[in-house]
């Protein structure tokens, strides 16, 4: 005993000594009542000062893991270890409800493909670390916690940090919404957003619209609601409004999902003309419409296009899902929920019962952060460099890759489609075995569609790896062809 304790340089060492004694008692190898080493005795067994031995000692006798007799020593408390009587071991795949199941099955971290070590990836939408702005986060930080630091680190509001929530109205009042009867949610990004909305959607058909391909995040979302999913084919310019329409006027349906910029996975632009019409047949037949803001910042050419919900007008239709996730960092868990106040008003109470509140402490970095001017500047930065990598990868794929079709008007990622027939899962085994990765697209798919097609996520990818990435998926994908 005591001859395993190996201790690391970026722990002070009493608390190290400390958690090596709590744990020897947790085992039992430390009985109650037995007597510890001296503290000299200790230290040198554990080859430690005995002031640090003293220190972890004072420790474990204020946690009550020991107790001290005067002129005795150390003993280890009765109540602090010891083994169940009997122990109980639960085969808790029998005890797991269909909804966890689901939620396992359809787990791509945990099943999809995984990079190895070396390997060129492009299944990521993240953002590129490198540019992260971490000087101006440092000083947001401390500007707010030197103003509030107190409350910040105390319990926070269901609905969210007050001046994020302004700054975040007035930043959608500048894309055009009218904010007239409606209020925010923050919750802990897109995911809590679409989850919680879900959540509090009654159920009339059971079924909900959306694009299709669409976000995997959301069919995954959708699936664990319950619901029944139609995908509407997609054009290069938006959804196809006319198979829109017919779906409407055949069935009824709960809500639609629809991701208008930048669209994940094809990166299309849906254009202001189907905004309008979409808007009107939502309108027409009654429909709420969630509106995933996804990558909305990401734009390298033309003009501004407005939120489909500055295209409601004063209507109440439409939840807006708001995030900087794929824009500044993805760390700060910190999105929002935008729709009709009394909406809003039930959704603050169904976080307020799962999670309290999102952490106050990464909303004020948020607020400062962008009080302080600088998404401005870093979406200067960051639109130049992903503008560049998305250039290259445009032109490393019309080079290389056979392809049928190629999309991605902006954002993080291009969408590659091939001809009738050919399969991407056979291209990715073999690309994989080459050490390339891509994401698959019939994962985006709502109907078992899109063995044919792909997604390229670049903004992680080196100049180099693009290139090289690309070419050999071309040349793979060629002698697949044959």
């Amino acid at each position: 005993m005591f001859n395993d304790f190996k201790p690391v340089d970026d722990r002070p060492v009493y608390i190290q000594v400390k958690d090596y004694v709590k744990r020897l008692i947790i085992k039992g190898a430390l009985q109650p009542y037995q007597k510890l080493p001296s503290t000299r005795e200790l230290s040198g067994l554990l080859k430690v000062s005995r002031n640090t031995v003293i220190s972890a000692y004072a420790e474990l006798e204020d946690d009550g893991f020991t107790y001290v007799i005067q002129g005795k020593g150390s003993f280890v408390a009765a109540a602090s270890g010891g083994t169940a009587a009997q122990s109980l071991r639960i085969d808790w795949k029998d005890r797991i409800s269909d909804h966890a199941r689901l939620a396992e099955k359809l787990d791509l971290m945990k099943h999809g493909i995984s990079a190895h070590r070396g390997a060129i990836s492009f299944t990521s939408i993240a953002p590129d670390e490198k540019l992260f702005d971490l000087g101006n986060v440092k000083r947001a930080f401390m500007d707010r916690m030197s103003v509030e630091g107190d409350i910040l680190l105390n319990y926070g509001y269901a609905k969210g940090y007050k001046p994020l929530i302004d700054y975040l109205l007035n930043y959608m009042e500048h894309k055009g919404v009218d904010l007239k009867g409606k209020d925010i949610l923050i919750t802990n990004g897109f995911t809590e957003g679409i989850d919680i909305v879900l959540s509090a959607l009654g159920r009339r058909s059971g079924r909900v619209l959306c694009e299709n391909p669409t976000h995997n995040t959301a069919i995954k979302n959708l699936k664990l609601h319950g619901f029944a999913i139609t995908g509407i084919p997609m054009e290069n310019d938006g959804i196809h409004i006319g198979e829109l329409e017919r779906a409407l006027s055949t069935k009824a349906y709960d809500c639609a999902y629809l991701v208008p910029s930048y669209h994940n996975p094809t990166g299309i632009v849906m254009s202001p003309e189907k905004r309008q019409e979409v808007m009107r047949l939502m309108n027409e037949y009654r429909i709420p419409v969630i509106e995933d803001g996804f990558n909305e910042e990401l734009r390298y050419s033309g003009a501004h296009v407005a939120p489909i919900m500055a295209a409601a007008g004063s209507g109440n239709n439409v939840i807006y899902l708001g995030s900087f996730s794929k824009v500044l960092f993805p760390g700060l868990r910190v999105g929002w929920v935008l729709a009709d106040s009394e909406l809003i008003g039930y959704l603050e109470s169904m976080k307020r019962a799962r999670t309290i509140h999102t952490s106050t402490l990464d909303q004020s970095i948020l607020f400062q952060y962008l009080h302080n001017g600088n998404l401005e500047k870093y979406l200067k930065r960051a639109r130049a460099e992903y503008k560049r990598k998305y250039e290259l990868t445009m032109q490393s794929c019309k080079e290389y890759i056979p392809f049928a079709e190629v999309s991605g008007h902006g954002g993080l990622h291009l969408f590659v489609t091939f001809e009738e027939g050919f399969s991407t899962r056979k291209l990715l085994d073999a690309c994989s075995e080459q050490g390339v990765i891509f994401t698959p697209g019939d994962i985006f798919f709502t109907d078992g569609r899109g063995k044919n097609t792909m997604r390229l996520g670049f903004s992680r990818v080196t100049d180099e790896d693009i290139v090289k990435g690309i070419k050999m998926i071309g040349e793979i994908a060629k002698t697949l062809l044959g």
